[in-house]
């Protein structure tokens, strides 16, 4: 049985705690500066530990012990916590978004003895997996685009949006520069560009760029396909409304004010779809063929409790590769991209199957191909 400690007892690191802790291969630990956070999960029977996730010496001392961290934590404290597991011994996962932060943990695992594995969530995380997949399926690949949206079932605001997640975060990806591929080379986009629009199972959708969400597979696929891209789907009109806010009226200079208007105007639901849906195309035994993927979750009762659609996909894709690193699925060591994880195999896992209602659109198994990496790519050095 794993000892693991998950910093961070918002939203979704209370989820994660839920689902590790139902499991029985795993002793859990929530930890959190707040000690209110941490009364509702000690009132439920769940080990907490208060500590500051931002002083790098008290966290090394308290992460001793443990043969995981997860950090549900937000993204600028990354760095801090992902050397504190390092020093203490431990494994450690996050969910960042954060192309900085991820740089950073990569750095660090280069002479670790045990396993950094960043942003393993949903996007970047689980729609790396499918990227991957995706992309093995070729002989030549030609364009990899991947989007992915986590939208209220029900919008009403002008928005059409309602916040499911870390506002923090949500601001970072709209406002950091893209990472993609041109001509199969590494380039970085402006957020908010390349608009997109599109209509799934009757219901129309837009999606446009955003940071983060391609994780380190632009990177393992640089050279290898024309064009890669990640853009976040939301619903049509979304796009504009932010541009006014972030460029017209001067908000991408006030991180700080952008939050507080979001988290006051715009109302939190769990009536939530996380839409998952990437497209493929190149060559296959000498004919250009296009192949899509498309998972739609919805928010789901779990031991009597309901969990958002966010709360659930997120919490499944860093839960999934955690257990596969503890059964020997995945590397005991070292720097793990996303891209390194068989889609098959994860969603095997008693975690990863929280994606299967969702799993519209099977993808097919790779066939052999005559090629350096028929069926899982290995991340860039």
């Amino acid at each position: 049985m794993w000892n693991i400690c998950i910093i961070g007892a918002g939203k979704i690191g209370t989820t994660i705690a839920a689902l590790l802790g139902a499991s029985g291969n795993y002793r859990v630990t929530l930890a959190d500066q707040n000690a209110a956070a941490l009364q509702a999960a000690a009132a439920a029977g769940t080990a907490t530990l208060q500590v500051a996730a931002d002083d790098l010496g008290a966290l090394t001392a308290r992460l001793k012990g443990f043969d995981a961290v997860i950090s549900a934590a937000p993204f600028f404290l990354t760095p801090t916590i992902a050397e504190a597991a390092r020093n203490a011994g431990a494994h450690y996962f996050d969910l960042t978004e954060d192309v900085a932060g991820t740089a950073r943990v990569r750095d660090l695992a280069r002479d670790a003895e045990t396993v950094l594995m960043p942003q393993c969530g949903l996007a970047p995380g689980f729609v790396g997996m499918v990227g991957a997949h995706l992309a093995a399926q070729f002989d030549e690949l030609e364009t990899l685009s991947l989007r992915v949206g986590a939208l209220p079932l029900y919008p009403t605001n002008a928005l059409k949006y309602n916040l499911t997640w870390s506002t923090d975060g949500l601001i970072n990806e709209y406002l950091n520069p893209c990472e993609a591929l041109v001509d199969g080379r590494k380039v970085s986009l402006a957020p908010l560009e390349d608009l997109e629009d599109f209509a799934l199972d009757g219901v129309d959708y837009e999606c446009f760029n955003t940071s983060g969400g391609l994780g380190t597979l632009g990177e393992t696929l640089e050279g290898k396909a024309r064009r890669v891209s990640y853009r976040t789907i939301r619903y049509p009109g979304h796009r504009d409304i932010l541009r006014l806010l972030l460029t017209g009226l001067g908000l991408e200079r006030r991180r700080d004010l952008m939050k507080d208007i979001f988290e006051h105007a715009l109302p939190r639901t769990d009536q939530d779809v996380v839409v998952v849906f990437c497209t493929a195309t190149g060559m296959v035994d000498g004919a250009l063929r296009e192949i899509s993927f498309l998972n739609k979750s919805l928010s789901t009762v779990i031991d009597g409790k309901r969990w958002s659609a966010i709360q659930i996909t997120t919490a499944a894709g860093v839960t999934g590769v955690v257990d596969m690193v503890r059964t020997g699925k995945l590397p005991g060591r070292g720097f793990i991209g996303q891209e390194q994880v068989g889609l098959a195999d994860f969603l095997d896992t008693e975690f990863g199957r929280y994606y299967l209602p969702g799993q519209i659109t099977p993808l097919p198994t790779p066939s052999p191909r005559p090629r350096s990496n028929p069926g899982r790519l290995q991340a860039a050095e």
